[in-house]
Order: C-alpha cells, then sequence, then structure tokens
C-alpha cells in the first residue's frame, strides 16, 4: 500500500483501486481500517477510489499522540493526502462516523471539494440526533425477519441506557439489509478492524463544533449527494432528510431494502446512484 506522512510525522497509507478520476474515500467505524468498505459494490470501475486508512488502522501508523485521533484533528491528514496526490480539489465520499471527517474538512476548506457523497452518514458534528424512539420505529420495519425479537429486545436494552457489549452484538442483524452469510461475515470482520482506543477519542469533548460546522455547510455550494438506506436505523432517511437541508445544494437519495452499508445490500444500486451523481 502506497504511504505519505501526516503534517505529524505520522506515516499513514492508503489503498488504490479502479481507474479513472479519483475519489477520496473516509471510512467510518469510527476509525475503522477501509478494508470493509472494499470496492463499494463495484464503483471502481468508474473511479479511482483512494481508501484512506485513518492513523492507527489498518496499514497506518499509530501517532505518538494519541489525543490526534480526534475527529477534528483528522482534518489535516485528509489535507495531507490530498497535497500528496497532487490534487487542488477532489471529489470527497465518506461512510457513517467517517462522513464527520468529511463535513468537518468540507467546513474547512470549502474551495477544495468538487462534490461530496455522504452515505449513511453519522450526524454529530453537524449536531443533529436521533433518538430510541425513531430507532425502535426503523427496528420494527424488521419485524417479520427471524432474528427481530432478540435483536430487538438488545435495542431496548441499549435505548435505554443499559447497554452492554453483548446487547451491541445482538443487534447487528439491524445494520444490514438482508442477514446473510456475507452480511455475518462483513460484521465479524469489521469487529476485528476497528482500533477502540481511537474509537473512544474520535467524539472527545472539543472534536465537533456544530453551530460553527452547519454556518460553513450552509455557504458549502459544491453539490452534496446523501444516500440512506431504507431500513437504516443507524442513519435514519427522515434525519437524513434534516441533514440535507443544511446544504444549499444537496439531494438525498434512499436506497430500497438498504441497510447501514448500502453497496453490500444492492451493489449495482448502490454504484448507479453515486455513479449518476458524480457524473
Amino acid at each position: 500500500m502506497p504511504t505519505f506522512s501526516a503534517p505529524d510525522g505520522t506515516p499513514l497509507a492508503y489503498r488504490v483501486t479502479g481507474e479513472g478520476r479519483p475519489l477520496i474515500c473516509l471510512p467510518g467505524g469510527p476509525m475503522q481500517a477501509s478494508a470493509y468498505l472494499g470496492d463499494l459494490g463495484g464503483l471502481a470501475a468508474d473511479r479511482q477510489l483512494v481508501m484512506l486508512d485513518l492513523r492507527g488502522t489498518g496499514r497506518s501508523a499509530a501517532p505518538q499522540d494519541p489525543a490526534s485521533y480526534r475527529c477534528d484533528r483528522l482534518v489535516d491528514d485528509v489535507t495531507a493526502l490530498r497535497g500528496h496526490l497532487g490534487l487542488d480539489r477532489v471529489e470527497l465520499l465518506a461512510h457513517s462516523a467517517g462522513a464527520n471527517l468529511a463535513v468537518s474538512y468540507a467546513a474547512r476548506h470549502p474551495e477544495t471539494v468538487t462534490r461530496l457523497v455522504l452515505v449513511t452518514p453519522s450526524v454529530f458534528a453537524v449536531g443533529l440526533t436521533i433518538d430510541g424512539e425513531l430507532r425502535r420505529e426503523m427496528a420494527r420495519l424488521r419485524k417479520d425477519e427471524p432474528w427481530f425479537p432478540t435483536a430487538f429486545e438488545a435495542l431496548q436494552e441499549i435505548t435505554s441506557g443499559r447497554a452492554t457489549d453483548e446487547a451491541w452484538q445482538a443487534i447487528s442483524p439491524f445494520f444490514h439489509g438482508r442477514w446473510d452469510e456475507r452480511a455475518q461475515a462483513h460484521q465479524a470482520a469489521g469487529d476485528q478492524q476497528k482500533n477502540h482506543e481511537a474509537a473512544a477519542v474520535f467524539g472527545a469533548e472539543g472534536a465537533f463544533d456544530p453551530e460553527a460546522t452547519r454556518a460553513a455547510l450552509a455557504a458549502f455550494e459544491a453539490p452534496v449527494l446523501l444516500l440512506a438506506g431504507e431500513v437504516d436505523m443507524a442513519a435514519p432517511p427522515r434525519t437524513l432528510a434534516a441533514f440535507a437541508q443544511l446544504f444549499p445544494n444537496a439531494e438525498l437519495a434512499v436506497q430500497q431494502g438498504a441497510g447501514h452499508y448500502p453497496w453490500l445490500d444492492d451493489p449495482d444500486a448502490f454504484a448507479a446512484t453515486v455513479t449518476a451523481f458524480l457524473g
């Protein structure tokens, strides 16, 4: 994997797959290695995907200062990657928690982003909230699934403030449009790819300034695509509709039957939606 140096000297790695215009891809987790993104449902057929392993994940080195795992401080790593690639302007895609980093970058460096794709994005950076009732409402869409009773009981424990590691494991099926062998393998691999120490710092105090970020995004003129999964309780379409309204030039696409990883649930539909937006 190619590497470059972050501003603090930490060696960072990234994967390159496909050909065409570069699309920088930021993984979620938070702080999960980019391997789980795969080729984003075949998106690499139309774009050169540049998938960054955030510091301390995948092939990227851990920093000397663990406080640098905080989301706002990772913006400089994205800037360094853009410079390393020799790009004045970039197309940027982010998934889940990575969207917090993407919008923080876009707020700070709006002139360098030509298009922004937020896939089932987290909303912490912009100060939106998803309450337990909405998550349970989304979860009930899966009531006919054989695993639903156990998973829903665990979700009720979590949304009532009684989360355990076992409960988090039990709700895994809700993140996928189909809880089949492929989804189970993807979930198991993801659990091994995450840097939990870094994840605990990612959203620490000072990581986000929602008021300032929202003000910056209100002036962000580049086209934005927010892609929601129809049954995704982690990033419900209703919440993402509110997220889209924070931008002057944003559109919301809801992928039918998809969960939190829409490129797994229907690769062709996902790639077609993103490719059409990127042009």
